[in-house]
Parts: structure tokens; C-alpha cells; sequence
């Protein structure tokens, strides 16, 4: 006996894509997730203790203001995000350092989370990249 073509059709449109409301990396289907897929926000169990904090909301504000006071088509890093925060907490000195070092994974979730939003678009080396796998260093730009 065959299988009727089409029946996993709407078994794959049910478990469409999805971005992790903490760190906006792509949320992978699992068999376990099946009864309740429409109630997943996190893609693993520290994302759901982190959520989203208001230092992350900080850092995705601060990435749009960055971005504003640049050129349509210029790019940031999201270490620029990362000192602006840090700078503007009070870290000052050494402190200051070790401050912008601790919200880099911080900010480059805000910037993932943007591109899940739509907002921003991140690039390696000129072009596009998917933000869930992309390793190394990344830059953002608005979205075009």
C-alpha cells in the first residue's frame, strides 16, 4: 500500500517556520512540540528562563537608532550597539570594557530578533546571511 500524496501537506504547513522569541534564531519542528507547536516562543530551555530583558529591548532600540543616524545603506556592528548600551549604564574605565564585551550575545540577539521583525537584514562579507547560522562576525542594515 502506497502512500496518498498530499497528507504531509498540511502536516508541514501546521509546523511552519519559527523564530525564538529570546534569541531569533529559527526554531526547529520537533515530534515532541506536535500537540502544542502553536504554544512554542522558545527554542530551548535557557531561552525560555531568559525571555527577553530590558537590556535586550535597550539593545534592539539602540540598533535602530544607530542605523537612523546612518546613510539608507550603511551597516553597524553590533559591538557599536553593545558600547552605546554600555556607555549609557554608567560603565566607565575598565568596567566600561568588560561591560560592551558582556552585551555582545546580547546584541547580536537584538539584531536577530529584529530580522525576525523584519527590520534589519545581517550580512557577512557584502551579502545576506541567515542569521540562525551565521558564525563570525556579522554586520546589520536596515532591511531593503
Amino acid at each position: 500500500m502506497g502512500r496518498k500524496r498530499g497528507t504531509n501537506d498540511a502536516a508541514a504547513e501546521a509546523r511552519a517556520d519559527k523564530t525564538c522569541a529570546s534569541c531569533g534564531r529559527r526554531i526547529e519542528w520537533r515530534a515532541a512540540w506536535a500537540r502544542d507547536w502553536e504554544a512554542v516562543r522558545y527554542c530551548s530551555d535557557a531561552c525560555r528562563a531568559r525571555k527577553v530583558r530590558p537590556v535586550d529591548r535597550t539593545l534592539e532600540e539602540s540598533i535602530r537608532s544607530l542605523l537612523a543616524q546612518r546613510a539608507h545603506d550603511a551597516t553597524i556592528c553590533p559591538s557599536e550597539a553593545a558600547r552605546a548600551v554600555a556607555a549609557a549604564e554608567g560603565a566607565s574605565g575598565g568596567a566600561e570594557d568588560e561591560a560592551w564585551r558582556a552585551l555582545m550575545e546580547p546584541a547580536r540577539r537584538a539584531a536577530r530578533r529584529l530580522v525576525a521583525a523584519g527590520e534589519v537584514e545581517i550580512t557577512q562579507g557584502g551579502r545576506v546571511v541567515d542569521p540562525s547560522t551565521a558564525k563570525g562576525p556579522i554586520r546589520v542594515r536596515r532591511a531593503r
